[in-house]
């Protein structure tokens, strides 16, 4: 009775402080996720990130076309997105994955802004 109340996946990422996901992120081979909406991204991330919005019903198809083998950084705006879209590379078979805890607002730095519009 008492298994029914375990998840069905094992939380298999790890929160990092802005110090450390800012050096693991810069790893030759690290894929760098922002989840946060379009119009988000748009006013300022994280250089090289790529934008894979947590809303959008593909999530997980496009999680599942990404090389698993790569060390995965996830960030939003607060770290509760990136923690959700950290389970979900979890469950795509990622088994490094990282989440900026505290998100942007803890990041000590400006953002740069998307050449896209």
């Amino acid at each position: 009775m008492f298994g029914i109340l375990k998840s069905a996946a094992p939380s298999v990422y790890q929160n990092l402080s802005s110090a450390q996901f800012g050096a693991g992120m810069r790893l030759t081979g690290a894929l760098l996720l922002d989840v946060r909406r379009p119009e988000e991204f748009a006013q300022g991330h994280l250089p090289g990130a790529v934008n894979m919005d947590i809303s959008d019903p593909g999530f997980a198809q496009r999680v599942a076309t990404l090389d698993s083998k790569r060390p995965a950084y996830v960030y939003c705006r607060s770290g509760a997105r990136s923690a959700k879209a950290a389970k979900e590379l979890g469950i795509a078979g990622f088994s490094q994955v990282f989440n900026l805890a505290g998100g942007m607002l803890d990041w000590p730095s400006k953002l740069g802004r998307s050449t896209l519009r």
